[in-house]
């Protein structure tokens, strides 16, 4: 940890490892016993201190609480058969973190830092990393202003933080998703790109309001012509029309996702090409007309491959056909998975052991 200057690190006196049913997780709800806490002053990071889980104090002023300056990342670790512990990908989500720092005026966390905190952290908490299929545990880096004072200004305070809490599936089942043409994510020079808090909250109401329709997420349109899909709640967006692999291109409206990026490279390695265009929603719905929409997943941190069963659209839910061993998301997902938790060899050095 030679990079990381002034650490403190304070271990919790009795693990609450025992108090979790590692059979039985529910996504976000239970936390490792540790995680780390470092504040912005003076145009510095200052101490940084890896302690016991606990509640943090905060002023009814605080600045992140009425502007909305707060990022966060998502990331996770996995188990090997043999125990060893593996993290993927961490370079990608702390340049990430600081796209989405340098977006909302936010300072910058050292990459080398940002990575090196979580492998101390997980090596603390490494008894919380649940085995099997479909466990792991996942890592929620963030950062938010902390200025007491009300005033529309860039902070000079603020809090790095990073909890962890082990997950099972995100997704039980294959999903189905609602396209919004009414209410819109993100427009072209917004934050779409970066991963803001305030991203998500925007989205709360409508998505509450296609669950009271039966479906799981929302498949987003572009905010400018109202027909071009960009990403989903919670994944970005892939789908193959008359055998096309598919995806929308990164943009500042649409999540650069290291699961999307991950994706693309096995895809291609596995002998399908994927192409990266703008797809309209009436494409789709042709497409699924003609018989000629093949499949479509999402692919995220969270929910890692998500098949998806159909597309609601202008009151039609277009169903996809029933996945087998010989569907596309299938197969990646069986890569990507067998990479992360060391059942395939990482040719492409993603991994980092803990």
């Amino acid at each position: 940890m030679k990079s990381v200057m002034n650490l403190s690190v304070e271990k919790i006196k009795k693990s609450r490892v025992s108090e979790v049913d590692f059979n039985n997780i529910p996504f976000g709800k239970f936390f490792a016993d540790h995680m780390v806490e470092m504040d912005w002053h003076k145009g510095q990071w200052e101490t940084c201190h890896i302690k016991p889980y606990q509640e943090i104090m905060l002023s009814p002023a605080t600045s992140a609480l009425h502007y909305g300056q707060a990022i966060f990342e998502g990331m996770k670790a996995y188990k090997t058969e043999s125990g060893e512990v593996l993290l993927f990908r961490p370079d990608k989500n702390a340049a990430r973190f600081n796209y989405s720092a340098t977006r909302m005026a936010m300072p910058n966390v050292p990459e080398e830092q940002f990575v090196e905190l979580i492998l101390e952290l997980l090596k603390m908490d490494r008894a919380w990393i649940p085995t099997g299929e479909d466990g792991a545990l996942y890592i929620r880096p963030f950062m938010f202003a902390t200025n007491t004072s009300v005033g529309v200004k860039i902070a000079e305070h603020y809090k790095f933080m990073i909890i962890t809490c082990p997950v099972g599936k995100y997704y039980s089942k294959p999903v189905s998703v609602l396209v919004q043409d009414e209410y819109f994510r993100a427009f072209p020079g917004g934050t779409g790109a970066a991963k803001a808090a305030g991203n998500y909250g925007g989205t709360l109401f409508p998505a509450g309001e296609a669950a009271k329709e039966g479906y799981d997420q929302i498949l987003w349109l572009d905010g400018v012509e109202k027909k071009y899909v960009q990403e989903i709640g919670t994944m970005n967006f892939f789908v193959s029309i008359d055998g096309e692999l598919l995806t929308p291109p990164a943009s500042d409206s649409i999540l650069d996702g290291v699961t999307r990026m991950s994706v693309i490279d096995v895809l291609r390695d596995l002998g399908y090409e994927v192409t990266e265009r703008d797809i309209s929603i009436h494409e789709i719905a042709e497409a699924h007309k003609a018989g000629k929409l093949d499949a479509a997943f999402g692919t995220g941190t969270a929910a890692t491959i998500a098949f998806i069963r159909e597309i609601g659209y202008k009151g039609e839910r277009l169903e996809l056909p029933v996945f087998d061993e010989n569907y596309v998301a299938y197969k990646v997902k069986d890569r990507l998975e067998g990479i992360k938790r060391g059942r395939y060899e990482d040719t492409y050095g993603w991994n980092v052991k803990v």
